[in-house]
């Protein structure tokens, strides 16, 4: 099993910024992909950004390719996505998950954390 947190959401205005971590826990040597997705209200959840255990694959979705960028530090086995120039589109619950490949498909990740509320006001 891998336990997944996630911290760093809140409210910030239209332009700012947020970073995003994700700590996990438990047996996560065969759990080296890492993405992130979000889900607004009404909306099916989608695909944010992956990265691979080397962390030279990185993925991104279009509508954040240029914003958000996705790290890890494999040492404190943490994941963060750093969100610049948000806009209220980006207001969604964002969620971390944990998975054998790295994919867009989030059918295919085994593991959640329990996800944090970004708010970005216009």
């Amino acid at each position: 099993q891998v336990q997944l947190v996630e911290s760093g959401g809140g409210l910030v205005q239209a332009g700012g910024s947020l970073r995003l971590s994700c700590a996990a826990s438990g047996r996560t040597f065969g759990s080296i992909a890492r993405g992130w997705f979000r889900q607004a209200p009404g909306k099916e959840r989608e695909f944010v950004a992956a990265i691979a255990w080397s962390a030279d694959s990185t993925y991104y979705a279009d509508s954040v390719k240029g914003r958000f960028t996705i790290s890890r530090d494999n040492a404190k086995n943490t994941v963060y996505l750093q969100m610049n120039s948000l806009n209220p589109e980006d207001t969604a619950v964002y969620y971390c998950a944990a998975g054998r490949v790295v994919v867009i498909d989030p059918t295919r990740y085994d593991y959640w954390g329990q996800g944090t509320q970004v708010t970005v006001s216009s």
